[in-house]
């Protein structure tokens, strides 16, 4: 997954922004995935939870339709999956702690001039670049 792809790059971010801005325009709601998974289990008082589920459901179809139409995700996974888990639960936990994710900071708070979003999504790629530079050293282990 080391190939320069500017075409379908440029695609993919396209229908990112118009996906984000069309749920922005018809719910008036911000494409952050943590939040919409937490409105979708612990629905607020007159909170809609249809079209939540809606949009999670989507996400993984649209990965089976990557797959379908090109054979492949061109993804490799090396992790097990106990450290999938134990993953899983620590972005769960940033998350919730930087209230949302960078779905909602990193597109959609940057997009309206948030700068509380640009903080947090600084931090969320300081942090992953930090976390490869420790993986790919071998320091992981170590640590």
């Amino acid at each position: 997954m080391t190939e320069f792809t500017p075409i379908s790059s440029a695609l993919g971010g396209a229908l990112i922004g118009l996906a984000t801005s069309l749920l922005l325009l018809a719910n008036g709601r911000v494409a952050g995935i943590s939040g919409i998974l937490a409105q979708a289990v612990w629905p607020g008082p007159g909170e809609a939870r249809g079209w939540r589920w809606a949009f999670l459901v989507g996400l993984p179809l649209g990965a089976a339709l990557v797959v379908w139409l090109q054979g492949s995700l061109a993804l490799e996974i090396e992790a097990s999956p106990g450290k999938l888990l134990i993953a899983g639960l620590l972005v769960g936990f940033g998350t919730r702690l930087g209230n949302g994710c960078t779905s909602g900071h990193g597109i959609c708070g940057i997009s309206r001039g948030s700068p509380r979003s640009l903080a947090a999504t600084v931090t969320f790629m300081l942090i992953g670049g930090l976390t490869v530079l420790v993986t790919r050293a071998g320091l992981a282990g170590k640590l």
